[in-house]
């Protein structure tokens, strides 16, 4: 099955600041990674090209990275899914950009039952929480997308019951607007 899934928001700020949000990905100060209600974006190197990880039972590595611009995820997990996710930062023009989350394979196997009964649900309320948290660190009121029944049941049995509620991250944490890159 050819699976194509975009998520994106437009927001009223300049290219550079939403590109601090994507470089910060996998680091200790995270500011796009729901990470407080989904499992942590994980590599066994800092974000850049070839480093291999990934989040909860999803895994890939990092075939693309442009900082400030683009990452792309190739999977190499689970079995079936033979594609890449990305985050890809365009500018608009009037000070404004747009975070685009492009989801791109093809499904074969299990995955071809798996992607839409429990992948899918979830990969969407993971990647618009991750756009929450980018209204939230650029100091907009947020869009906040809840979560469809199925999610909150698919969370409740992976969890063993203990899956935390949807809320916003924290504010505290911002964005450094400097040109150092962040810790990982």
């Amino acid at each position: 099955m050819k699976v194509i899934n975009i998520h994106s928001r437009e927001y009223p700020v300049s290219s550079k600041e939403v590109g601090l949000l994507l470089d910060s990905l996998a680091s200790r100060n995270d500011l796009l990674w729901p990470h407080h209600l989904w499992p942590r974006m994980k590599f066994d190197k800092p974000l850049s090209v070839n480093a291999a990880g990934g989040h909860g039972p999803i895994r890939y590595y990092v075939e693309k990275y442009g900082p400030g611009k683009l990452v792309q995820f190739n999977f190499t997990g689970p079995k079936g899914f033979d594609g890449y996710h990305g985050y890809e930062i365009i500018e608009k023009g009037n000070g404004k950009t747009e975070l685009r989350e492009t989801l791109k394979m093809k499904t074969h196997g299990l995955a071809v039952l798996s992607w839409p009964l429990i992948f899918r649900p979830l990969h969407d309320a993971l990647i618009e929480n991750s756009l929450t948290c980018a209204e939230v660190r650029l100091g907009i009121e947020p869009k906040i997308s809840n979560w469809s029944t199925w999610v909150k049941l698919l969370r409740w049995v992976i969890t063993g019951g203990k899956a935390r509620s949807q809320e916003l991250p924290d504010k505290a944490i911002q964005p450094t607007h400097s040109s150092s890159s962040p810790a990982s």
